[in-house]
Parts: structure tokens; sequence; C-alpha cells
């Protein structure tokens, strides 16, 4: 049965401020996440503006923390450069920025997809140019640069995919 408004036992709505802080005690989220769960749980703009910059000077919201986060969580699931380049500038995260955090992140990305396709495809390599241009596409896909596909698989690959999203 559903509560209306003004029922004496329903809960209060809580303030922008906790809803917030209630979503980042599950994980982190980027600023621009939490201002779109903030806008689409119905709270005023002013004060959710005001939730997310108390928020960030208390440090329990920190964009940079977020993405080293997501940057981890990424790369343990065998996504490359141009996929976390991607979803970082989703975030809204500056260019520059997340060119330093992938650059501070010090990760081997030519071992990374290397590691791609042995979980895929085992440890021996293609016979065939068709299977090599299989195992070129998946890496593709999985967001490594074609200079990467290109070193570990031995394909030709095209450069345009290299572009920024």
């Amino acid at each position: 049965m559903k509560k209306r408004a003004d029922d004496p036992h329903a809960k209060p709505k809580p303030s922008a401020y906790n809803k917030a802080l209630g979503l980042l005690a599950r994980r982190e989220h980027s600023r621009k996440e939490l201002r779109q769960k903030l806008d689409r749980s119905g709270y005023a703009r002013d004060e959710a503006s005001e939730a997310l910059e108390r928020l960030g000077t208390q440090h329990y919201q920190d964009d940079d923390r977020f993405a080293e986060a997501l940057i981890r969580n990424r790369f343990g699931q065998g996504y490359g450069p141009m996929r976390l380049r991607a979803e970082l500038k989703s975030h809204g995260l500056p260019d520059a920025r997340i060119r330093s955090l992938l650059d501070a992140a010090d990760i081997d990305w030519a071992q990374s997809a290397a590691a791609q396709l042995r979980r895929r495809y085992g440890a021996g390599g293609p016979v065939d140019p068709a299977e090599r241009a299989r195992r070129a596409q998946f890496l593709l896909r999985r967001g490594f640069a074609a200079a990467t596909v290109r070193d570990v698989t031995h394909a030709e690959v095209d450069d345009a995919s290299d572009e920024n999203p």
C-alpha cells in the first residue's frame, strides 16, 4: 500500500546532505554523479549545491579519490586506458586531470592486454591472420590503444581508434 504525503507515519525525506552522505557510504561517487542522483530525487538545486560543497570541504566526496578507485576497479576487470578515459570523462573529470591520474596509476598496459588475451584465448598464440584480427578487435573493444594492441597481437590495427571518445 502506497503512503500518502500527508500520512503522519511516513518517513520524512532526508536532507540532500544526508542523502548524498548515504550514497557515499556505499561507494565513491563523482560530484557529477551525486548531483544527478540528488536532482532525480527531487532536491532543490541550491540545497544540492550546498550539500555537495559541504561534502567536498569535509573530504567525504573527492573526484580524484573517486577516479583512482574507478581506475583500480576497471583495471582489475581488464579494461584499457581508452575505456577508462571515456568513463572518467562521462563523470565530468577534465582531460588534463584524467591524463595525470592514468599516468600516476603506473600501469603496464601491454602486460595487461597480454593477460586479457591469455585469460580469454589461452596461452597459445594465433596462427592465422583472421584469428590475430579477432584477438585485436577483442582488445580494442576492451579499450586498449591501437599501438598496444598491435604490439601484443602483431595484427594490423587502425590508429583511428586511439582518438579520444
